[in-house]
């Protein structure tokens, strides 16, 4: 990792050295994305002789030390994509153009308010321009469905947390009759699930962060211990949960799925689509489950940016090829390509996110149950995820303690992780 890391440095040292292309940092990592990508700026640079914008292909593993790296040198990239959770606070840290002056009302207008909330400041600075949204669904398995007579849910008629409980528990089997579970009611990848937890909890009125003394705080409360009670109570009351669900990643629950190992994941990224378009056998037949109920079916919002650093020597070209990449066309494009939702009201319009093929039209809907997280910004964020949210609720999962126990333990070292980014406002 270091070695990738250091190796991205050099090269891109050289090239700020050699060239005047503008510098575009690209995370696309499917193949099929990836050739979108290069497409579009082939297109753009036959168009465009002057200004020519150079590829560069990073990885989301190296980014961030990347990227904290070139801020506090000239090596800054012209533009960068990341997401919005993460570049609120590089904008905070003040590395990063505000985007405001730049957008034009058509932009403005036909981007959706809920994406544009994501990277906005209150002072109405924008960090980045919104271009994937990911929507959290379900998946089923059509014939286990079929064959014990259930109704799937519908956007006119979404399941509750309740209802996934009561058919998880039906559609446990022993297929084989020897005596254990191979057909689980639900399976779901509870792995670094921190960023499922909160975007999920938000459904039940749970926040988790909160702004005291101008100061952002962690409280968990009965709201926010609601989603992790339904969880313990799905794996260890009623088994009606795959036990490898609390060691897999959502990307490593889907091969068990397509097994028919799993009757229902829920709490999945829209995105993981894709592994079963490309990889399920033939004639395995699944369907997609609009976003659960509980208070409200609201769930959080990520979106995925393109951002130009303060040190750009060349914002205004940036941003003239960043308003090519994502207008209608393009934008519809790289969405298709990451199975995600693009964040233009005009991309929606489309055929191809209006058809049931794959679930694209619940998929699509499923954008008006997008809302904003009150973490967003929130400095230390990101070392907060990794070093106090996953490995506690990986404890919880395992039997060490209760929720009530988690809750304290998130509590108290949560604020002694954040006392250490902030100041008074």
């Amino acid at each position: 990792m270091i070695y990738l890391i250091f190796d991205s440095l050099i090269d891109f040292s050289r090239s700020r050295e050699t060239s005047d292309k503008i510098r575009f940092v690209s995370l696309a990592w499917q193949e099929q994305l990836i050739e979108a990508n290069r497409e579009m700026v082939a297109q753009w640079n036959k168009a465009n002789p002057d200004s020519e914008v150079e590829y560069i292909q990073s990885s989301w593993s190296s980014i961030y030390d990347y990227l904290i790296t070139s801020f506090e040198t000239d090596g800054v990239p012209d533009i960068f994509h990341y997401e919005s959770t993460i570049i609120v606070d590089f904008a905070n840290r003040g590395y990063l153009t505000d985007l405001a002056p730049f957008i034009e009302e058509e932009m403005k207008n036909d981007i959706v308010d809920v994406a544009w909330a994501s990277v906005t400041q209150p002072s109405g600075e924008i960090n980045g321009i919104p271009f994937l949204m990911e929507s959290w669904v379900g998946l089923y398995n059509k014939d286990i469905f079929e064959r014990n007579n259930i109704e799937p849910p519908t956007i006119e008629k979404p399941w509750t947390w309740e209802k996934v409980m009561e058919i998880g528990v039906q559609l446990n089997h022993d297929t084989d009759q020897d005596g254990r579970i191979d057909q689980w009611g639900i399976g779901m990848g509870l792995r670094n699930s921190a960023n499922l937890i909160m975007n999920h909890s938000i459904s039940f009125g749970g926040s988790f962060f909160t702004k005291e003394n101008g100061k952002y705080v962690v409280r968990v409360g009965d709201e926010e211990k609601a989603l992790l009670n339904s969880i313990m109570k799905m794996y260890q009351e009623l088994k009606c949960m795959a036990p490898e669900s609390i060691g897999k990643s959502g990307t490593e629950i889907i091969p068990g799925f397509m097994r028919g190992r799993y009757s229902m994941v829920i709490g999945i990224g829209a995105a993981m689509r894709q592994q079963l378009v490309e990889n399920a056998p033939e004639g395995f037949n699944w369907g997609v489950m609009p976003p659960l109920v509980s208070k409200t079916q609201k769930t959080g919002i990520n979106t995925q940016t393109y951002s130009i650093p303060k040190k750009s020597k060349k914002q205004k070209d940036a941003f003239d090829f960043i308003r090519f990449a994502f207008n209608t066309e393009n934008m519809a494009k790289l969405a298709r390509s990451d199975w995600m939702l693009p964040a233009r009201k005009s991309c929606f319009e489309l055929p191809p996110f209006n058809t049931a093929n794959d679930g694209w039209e619940i998929v699509t809907k499923s954008v008006d149950h997008l809302t904003v997280g009150p973490w967003l910004g929130t400095p230390g964020y990101s070392e907060w995820k990794g070093r106090v949210a996953n490995p506690i609720l990986q404890e919880l999962y395992a039997g060490r303690f209760s929720v009530d126990e988690a809750a304290e333990r998130i509590e108290i070292e949560s604020n002694l992780v954040l006392s250490r980014y902030q100041r008074n406002k």
